[in-house]
């Protein structure tokens, strides 16, 4: 181990209360963007006391800052977090949780603990007395909810030189797909039967919940139970209320960008009440729901379906559902290939939706990120990974959207996470292995290391 491996080692104790604190901010961006810029007041407060440089740029986003030159490089972590269902978890989601070799709390993976692991690394580099290049720490507060964070960073602020943003795996990721969140609308709600449809609370989460309040007759109701018995034991629950018949429909949250490893509730809502009620007792997006997406993850019933060899399978998620007797509304989330257009994908939506009519809204959308294996951040990254693991680092591709698409070519996502780890990362009980983070811990060091002393 190098003297800087033994210096942040030594910092164990008191990382972990800090983790514990930032963990307590419950800076869900989709709620508001007030407790989100409070986590990242907290943050500069701290790198202040590491005796380093700040910039607070709108209480949106900023950086902590250490070295000499003209030269910057970038670690850009974003301490925003995805919602809770507390019901659903084991411990206490807003803080830190040590059992059974994990570490537990919303955050603790994607990106508070990464953030405040780049921190100390900084921190490190300051303590060691070293000279190098100008490494900044950059803090976001909006990536959950489309990166607006960086878009304000980076009109008052230069793009790093190479950064990095240790917000996905190992290896390296030389490549994103493009990521659209798309609305789908009915322009009158002409739901006879279904008073209420709701799912969902960010556009990147497969939802976990989903309820219908349903004025039906005991036969329908019968044979909407007789559907539900078929999907198992605790799938869902039905029954009276002032309103009419609630049926909730229970599933597992997953990230947007791996919808297959989530069951998502509301395709599985749609599933059940559709057949029995009919398309005009459900509206035309409820039937839409259930015959052009249903439990597909791959769009293939919205003439979407399509790959590369760069980056695989585009993916699709119903993540939100919004029903009721004045206004019916649905977003998904649409991951495609680094080798198709946007607009080519947007197209094929519309024209499916168009036949139901259904207006289509483009909410946000990511171009794809694209990297040559070459690349000097590449050289960098992999030479830090194979001095702390002993080897070489994989290139890899992901569904996921990171700050890395905002560089125009200049940085890549790296860690913290290693393949096998089930991290429940936008799910409940959201951990890491303990061993595993102080491993990353070592490798975001050495990363930062590389970039501080490149070129000199």
């Amino acid at each position: 181990m190098t003297a800087l491996d033994d210096l942040i080692l030594s910092y164990k104790d008191e990382f972990l209360h800090d983790l514990d604190e930032l963990l307590r901010i419950q800076s869900v961006s989709a709620e508001g963007a007030d407790v989100p810029s409070q986590a990242l007041e907290w943050m500069l407060q701290k790198a202040e006391s590491f005796g380093l440089k700040t910039k607070n740029i709108d209480g949106i986003a900023g950086h902590a800052e250490y070295g000499e030159g003209e030269r910057i490089c970038g670690v850009l972590t974003h301490l925003d977090v995805v919602p809770v269902n507390r019901k659903d978890w084991s411990c206490e989601p807003f803080a830190l949780t040590r059992k059974d070799g994990r570490m537990f709390g919303r955050g603790v993976c994607d990106d508070k603990g990464p953030a405040l692991a780049a921190l100390y690394c900084l921190r490190a580099l300051k303590e060691s007395g070293s000279k190098g290049n100008r490494v900044r720490v950059i803090f976001g507060t909006s990536e959950e909810i489309g990166m607006q964070d960086m878009t304000t960073y980076f009109e008052n602020e230069p793009v790093p030189d190479m950064s990095f943003t240790p917000d996905s795996e190992y290896g390296i990721c030389r490549a994103e797909k493009g990521i659209m969140h798309i609305e789908i609308s009915s322009e009158k709600a002409n739901n006879t039967a279904l008073m209420q449809f709701i799912a969902g609370s960010a556009n990147n989460v497969v939802p976990d919940t989903a309820y219908a309040i349903l004025d039906c007759s005991d036969y329908e109701e019968n044979n909407i139970q007789r559907l539900a018995d078929a999907h198992g034991k605790g799938a869902f629950d039905l029954r009276f209320t002032i309103d009419g018949l609630k049926v909730t429909a229970h599933g597992k949250a997953a990230h947007a960008c791996e919808p297959h490893k989530g069951v998502n509730a509301a395709a599985a809502l749609a599933e059940v009440i559709c057949p029995v009620l009919g398309a005009e007792a459900v509206g035309d997006l409820c039937t839409f729901i259930n015959y052009c997406i249903g439990r597909e993850t791959n769009g293939r019933s919205m003439g979407i379906k399509m790959r590369d060899s760069v980056s695989g399978e585009l993916t699709l998620t119903l993540s939100r559902v919004h029903i009721t007797e004045r206004e019916a509304k649905a977003v998904i989330d649409v991951r495609y290939p680094v080798s198709f257009l946007e607009e080519v994908v947007l197209y094929q939506i519309r024209k499916v939706a168009a036949r139901e009519g259904l207006k289509v809204t483009l909410l946000d959308g990511e171009k794809p990120l694209s990297l040559d294996e070459n690349a000097p951040i590449v050289r960098v990254l992999e030479e830090a990974y194979e001095s702390v693991t002993g080897e070489k680092p994989d290139l890899y591709t992901t569904g996921g959207g990171t700050y890395a698409r905002m560089l125009g070519g200049k940085g890549v996502a790296f860690g913290p996470t290693f393949k096998g780890d089930d991290t429940r990362i936008h799910n409940s009980d959201e951990s890491i292995d303990e061993e595993n983070f102080f491993k990353h811990f070592r490798i975001c060091m050495a990363a930062m290391k590389g970039l501080f002393e490149y070129g000199e």
